[in-house]
């Protein structure tokens, strides 16, 4: 047997076969390179598994900006036209109450008239007087309670109003949502980014990117804070 010194004999071990496991053993560099690989590849997964979370988010912000718009339109529509039949019930009261002063003051200048035209002119003058505080007033007959429900001037302004405030909502609503959609589609193309690069710096970036996205996004449905945008 050949005498070796200790130092020579860990040499040999490192290119000794493995029994336990029937290969090679791996020199530092090749562990070190099979290392990085391997953080490599977890470092993309994790980078593909945002872009996947952002790209659901963006889906959901997409969909509530065409929902805010679509509400903000309809309301606007609706709003315009509550306030135009308004305006046509208005115009048609005054005119039955100026047919009522009219009935009114034909009685009091001509006190002679036979009794029959007396009594006819009184009651055209009641109804038009009627017809006119039903106009003002005319709640639903199924629905009496509910002041957005009915024909009258009163319920029309509530209803008109009542659009106006969602229009409203929607307005502040829609800005919400087309910023974060920008964001998250910043947010995604980075995270793109940072895996052919394989930067860890560019992916934090976009995280805090999509972050923002997602209080904005969170902000339009919810509207924690109105007036932010």
């Amino acid at each position: 047997m050949s005498d070796c010194g200790p130092t020579e004999g860990r040499a040999r071990e490192r290119f000794n076969f493995d029994e336990s496991k029937g290969g090679k053993s791996l020199e530092p560099a090749e562990q070190i390179a099979e290392a990085r690989e391997a953080v490599d590849e977890s470092f993309k997964n994790r980078a593909a598994l945002s872009i996947a979370f952002m790209a659901m988010l963006l889906a959901i912000t997409s969909l509530g900006g065409g929902n805010a718009a679509e509400d903000m339109a309809n309301n606007n529509i609706h709003a315009s036209d509550t306030w135009a039949f308004y305006q046509a019930k208005s115009i048609r009261q005054t005119s039955f109450r100026i047919a009522a002063d009219g009935l009114e003051a034909d009685l009091r200048s001509k006190p002679g008239l036979p009794p029959e035209a007396r009594d006819f002119m009184q009651k055209k003058m009641e109804e038009y007087r009627a017809t006119a505080a039903r106009y003002e007033d005319e709640p639903d007959k199924d629905d009496p309670k509910n002041p957005l429900k009915g024909e009258g001037r009163k319920q029309l302004t509530a209803r008109a109003r009542d659009y106006e405030s969602r229009r409203e909502v929607a307005q502040k609503q829609d800005p919400n949502f087309d910023f974060a959609e920008a964001l998250f589609q910043i947010a995604i193309v980075l995270a793109s980014v940072s895996i052919l690069a394989s930067s860890r710096p560019i992916l934090r970036v976009s995280l805090v990117v999509g972050g923002a996205a997602t209080l904005l996004m969170l902000n339009g449905y919810f509207l924690f804070l109105p007036n932010l945008l």
